[in-house]
Parts: C-alpha cells; structure tokens; sequence
C-alpha cells in the first residue's frame, strides 16, 4: 500500500500538478505583462514580490494556505485538461461519428467523403504502378520501385485502408480490424478481450504503454486549447499554443501508429494460441475457417425472443 500511494502520488504530481503549475505561472505573467511589453521579467518581477508581501503571506499559515491554493488551482487546471483530452481522443478516434450532434455529424461527413475521394485517386495509382511492375517483372524485367513506394505512401498518408472515418487516427486504428477480418476472418472487436487475457504480462506491458501515449498524446491536444485563451492577454501565448498543437498532432499520430502496429502483430502472433486454449486445436497456419470458427465460438449468443404479446 506504501508503494501504491507514492504511485499515485508521482502520477497526480506529473499529470496534474507540474502542468497545473506552468499553466499558472503562464497565466500569471499573461495577465500582468499584457500585449504592450510581454517580456519586461523586471515588471513581473516586481508585481510577484509585491503579491507576497502581505503580512498573511509571512506566517506559517498564510503560506501553507497560500501553497493549497496553489496546488488546488494546477490539480483544476490538470483535470480540466484531462476532461478536454478524453474529448479531443474521441474526436480524433471517431468510432461513434454518425451518432454525433448536427453540426458534427455534417461536417465529419463532409470531411470522410473529401478523405474518401482522395484516398480512391491514390489506391488507383498505387495499383496501376503495381500492375505494371508485375507485368514487367512477369516478362523477365524488372522497374525501379521508386515509383510504387511514392504512390503507397501517398495513399497510406490518407488512410491505410479505405477511409470510413473523418481523421486519418481512427482510419489506422481502424484498419486492424479490416485487415483481421480480410485476411483471417477475425472479429477484433470479439477476439481482443479473450485474447487479453492470456498474453503474457510483456506484452500487456507494451500494449498497455503504447495506449497511454495515445492518451498522453491527445491531453497535450487539451493543453494546447487551454493556452489558446491566454493570447487575448499575452501575444506569445500564441507562439505556445502553435507550438502544443504542432507536437501533439506528431505526437498523436506516431502514438496511434505504434498501438495500432502492437494491436495487430499481437493478434496474428497469438490467435492461434487462443483456439488451442478454446480446444479448437488449429493444425495450420491461421487460415479463415479458423477465424471464422473461432469468431463464432466467441460471439455471445442474441437474447431470445419476449414470450406473449402486448
């Protein structure tokens, strides 16, 4: 229990409180510096000495309520980025987006189909390049792959699969679950919780990492929407906020990439060792009537039908 207490403890003080902190202090010199001279360290020097001069902040106490307030105005701070960054996590994921509100919903349509049409122009070129290498190589030829490559980085650079999402993050995501179910016939959605749990804790480990950057990713998202309002005080708020946004978005992207990559190698490695767990005794690769026999295995059944009328 003393180890689990100082686990928590550096979690809320490196998730909450330090950021919490920093988002004060920014605040702070926001507000006292202004637009007119927003580096002038003397001028804020002189205000913060000025605040701690008061005669309740010179006693034992004033100062140990003074440092609560403190640590309870970054914890705000730190849980309302939090609250923000689950938000921005289920607008980048976009699992749910026909259920949106109207103004959502339109504009994640508008945006799928844009993406939609894109990707379809770029898996035409990708394929035709493809094609003509194949009837090169099929006449003793062979071409440089350059052009391939660039046209399957084109398309991947769109969505790996074909979109069915708004953002690029829930189409990678996504695309596990279409590759499983193309080429094993696999339902993640039905598999990912049996085959949790006899992974070995490695793995877990890795997985359970790789997700939490995902949701460290998109907080830093928050962060930077936190930092956009301090620019109507403090022009280099802005500079900040551009700054957030543009490492958040890498950031999310690469985290997203990885999860996804971990997700999907670990679903091909260990399926088979599922089915045998399940007496199913795969004597083959993991071939589609395996997927399928194990996806049906799995698959509760629906409830009955209600007995009598109304």
């Amino acid at each position: 229990m003393s180890e689990l207490g100082k686990k928590l403890a550096e979690r809320w003080l490196s998730l909450l409180v330090l950021p919490g902190a920093l988002y004060l202090a920014v605040a702070v010199a926001a507000h006292t510096l202004g637009h007119t001279h927003p580096f002038d360290l003397p001028h804020l020097t002189q205000q913060i000495t000025t605040w701690a001069n008061p005669p309740a902040t010179n006693t034992a106490g004033g100062q140990v309520v003074l440092l609560a307030a403190i640590l309870a105005g970054a914890a705000t701070a730190g849980l309302a980025a939090q609250a923000l960054g689950s938000l921005a996590e289920r607008l980048c994921l976009a699992t749910d987006w026909p259920a949106w509100p109207p103004p959502l919903r339109q504009l994640a349509t508008w945006q799928t189909n844009r993406r939609h049409h894109r990707w379809t122009r770029a898996a035409r070129i990708w394929h035709h390049h493809r094609e003509q290498d194949a009837q090169a190589l099929a006449h003793g030829q062979r071409t440089s792959p350059a052009a391939r490559h660039a046209a399957e980085r084109a398309m991947t650079r769109i969505a790996p699969e074909e979109p069915c999402r708004p953002t690029w993050i829930g189409d990678r995501l996504n695309a596990v679950a279409v590759r499983l179910e193309r080429d094993h016939h696999l339902d993640l959605a039905t598999i990912w919780p049996h085959l949790w749990l006899i992974l070995l804790e490695e793995t877990r480990t890795q997985i359970t990492t790789a997700r939490q950057n995902l949701t460290r990713a998109t907080t830093l998202t928050a962060w930077a929407l936190l930092y956009l309002p301090l620019t109507a005080w403090w022009w280099p708020a802005a500079l900040i906020t551009a700054t957030l946004t543009l490492t958040a978005w890498a950031r999310t992207r690469t985290a997203t990439d990885t999860y996804a990559l971990l997700l999907e190698a670990t679903t091909r490695l260990h399926t088979r060792d599922l089915a045998d767990r399940l007496g199913l005794n795969p004597t083959s690769p993991l071939t589609p009537e395996t997927g399928d026999a194990l996806t049906h295995h799995l698959t509760p059944t629906p409830p009955p039908p209600p007995h009598g009328t109304e």
